[in-house]
């Protein structure tokens, strides 16, 4: 059987102060990528509003154009480009254009250092890798470069938590990835994605959250996640339930802006409600004991049956089968219906009235 690791991973991830693990709270990056339309003050309020809306860490994407994409391999790609057919510029104008300016770098740490939210970065290129280092706790590698094995190993190298995403990949490029990181660090958060930006309602069909399960049994305890473009909360729903404890989704404040993610991110009053389910989602989950909660004790005994005489009876009286009924309450330490052959034959040392629950002293022996 192939070896999947060389260095074990953890099973609990820190950024910042902030614990990652399967029996912590979900982690939620807001991901503004090209929200911010190339204005730093809208950049810092959506750093703001992210907040607000319950984020634990605010996301932006860093990239050149003349570093991500070539701009004459797709003119001549020949074939359909997803979501990018809708553009009204070419594929390489739109990067320029939404470039996030690293000149606003340090006022963009500052102000979500004041807004108390983790900054984050999707870097594009070893320099932003080397930029941004000092400033984030934590680096997101996103999907398109899952097989840029060297850039995911520069990165790794770091030695901070590396969240990588898994979209439009199967199962060799995860673990060529995985393997790749684990090298250097032992601090890997692993996302399942679906690499489809259009934000329709046929994309559901595609989001397969049960990948989740096979990460979890392919990699024990490895912290695993989420990176979603659907809308509203199902596939987050979905993802926490079976095991995600980081979940990242584009955040703007309008989604009629002009501009290539806005259309599919998710909006402050969205944003809040996500999280408050996902809360709600999180206490529910428990911890896989069945017990009687404390919550149902009182209906435990309102609810269930327990044996109870048919007709006022003697002490020395023997019961049969027809001197008793089951029926509702079950007082503590009542005699319930599935012992009753235990009852039967056996002789009262006390006089009890009909319509009273039998328990365990009222018979000899």
């Amino acid at each position: 059987m192939k070896a999947v690791l060389k260095l074990r991973y953890d099973d609990v991830i820190y950024i910042g102060k902030r614990e990652i693990s399967i029996s912590s709270p979900t982690y939620f990056i807001a991901d503004v990528a090209s929200n911010h339309d190339g204005d730093i003050e809208r950049a810092k309020e959506l750093i703001w509003l992210a907040k607000e809306s319950g984020a634990d860490a605010v996301k932006f994407q860093h990239f050149k154009a003349g570093n991500i994409v070539s701009d004459y391999g797709f003119k001549h790609l020949g074939s359909k480009m997803s979501h990018q057919e809708s553009w009204d510029k070419s594929v390489f104008e739109i990067y320029e254009q939404y470039e996030c300016n690293r000149d606003w770098t340090t006022e963009l740490v500052k102000t979500a250092k004041e807004a108390k939210i983790d900054f984050l970065t999707t870097p594009y290129d070893v320099e932003a890798v080397e930029l941004f280092d000092k400033y984030i706790p934590a680096y997101k590698i996103g999907s398109g470069d899952i097989t840029w094995t060297d850039f995911l190993e520069v990165i790794a190298k770091k030695n901070k938590p590396v969240i990588m995403a898994t979209g439009a990949s199967d199962i060799n490029d995860v673990e060529r990835a995985v393997d790749s990181v684990l090298k250097h660090n032992s601090q890997l958060v692993l996302l399942q994605c679906n690499t489809n930006y259009t934000g329709s309602l046929e994309n559901f069909k595609y989001i397969n959250l049960k990948v989740l399960k096979s990460f979890a049994a392919k990699y024990p305890n490895m912290v695993i996640g989420l990176s979603d473009h659907t809308p509203l909360h199902a596939t987050v729903l979905g993802a926490i339930t079976l095991g995600a404890r980081v979940i990242e989704k584009h955040f703007t404040d309008d989604h009629h802006r002009a501009g290539p993610d806005h259309s599919f991110s998710m909006n402050p009053e969205t944003w809040k409600e996500m999280v408050g389910r996902s809360r709600e989602l999180e206490i529910s989950l428990g911890d896989g004991v069945k017990r009687i909660e404390q919550n149902e004790v009182d209906t435990a005994i309102v609810q269930r049956r327990c044996l109870r005489l048919t007709r006022d009876m003697n002490a020395g009286d023997k019961i049969s089968n027809d001197d008793f009924e089951s029926l509702r309450p079950a007082p503590k330490g009542s005699i319930e219906p599935y012992r009753m052959n235990q009852v039967v034959g056996k002789t009262l040392k006390c006089s009890k009235l009909a319509g009273d629950a039998l328990y365990e002293y009222d018979f000899e022996g």
